[in-house]
């Protein structure tokens, strides 16, 4: 890995902490070249403090270390993605993140999804609220819901229509998110599930 120190007067260059698993970004660094030899030595992500006019070990004092994952250079050669596996919030203050926010899994569209049928399950009137009413209904009533598109799956699987076999396979999967939260569970929990069986 080509680095260029040389591009700050220092021989300091930005290197951003992003949490492997997540891939939020928990904060910014510098690094010289000692600092990054140390952080590839030791596996514990390593800088070089401005304040401090030092190398100085994230976790050093708190515990709370990135251990190294992966690191990769930019198309300049002068700023490092570093990937980490946080021990501990990461901020000084306590908070996951320097810009204080949480460092939860994130799987776009279908978090806010998730977000959605929660806030109709706590606040909607089911009047006008299918997820709502679903909830009102019961378990056995959501339950029968995700078999009911579990089947439709099936059926268009077996024929020729790609936008039928698309559209129950939306209907399934937003279904099965309602049953999840019917159990008190979200996607994040099964996907752990499968996490632990890899080999």
């Amino acid at each position: 890995m080509e680095i260029d120190f040389s591009k700050s007067a220092h021989g300091l260059i930005p290197a951003i902490i992003q949490d492997s698993e997540t891939k939020n970004v928990l904060m910014l660094g510098y690094m010289n070249d000692e600092a990054f030899q140390k952080t590839m030595e030791t596996g514990k992500v390593t800088f070089f403090s401005r304040s401090k006019q030092r190398l100085w070990t994230k976790g050093e004092e708190s515990g709370h270390f990135l251990n190294l994952v992966d690191i990769k250079n930019d198309c300049d050669g002068d700023t490092l993605l570093i990937q980490a596996q946080p021990v501990g919030p990461t901020c000084h203050t306590g908070a996951d993140t320097c810009w204080q926010t949480p460092n939860e899994m994130n799987y776009g569209f279908i978090s806010n999804l998730e977000s959605t049928i929660q806030t109709r399950k706590e606040n909607a009137d089911y009047e006008q609220s299918y997820v709502a009413s679903l909830f009102a209904k019961g378990i056995n009533k959501i339950a029968q819901k995700v078999g009911e598109e579990a089947v439709e799956v099936v059926i268009e699987a077996k024929d020729d229509n790609d936008d039928l076999f698309l559209s129950e396979s939306a209907d399934l999967l937003f279904h099965y998110l309602i049953l999840l939260q019917a159990k008190g569970y979200k996607l994040n929990d099964v996907i752990e599930v499968l996490k632990s069986r890899q080999k």
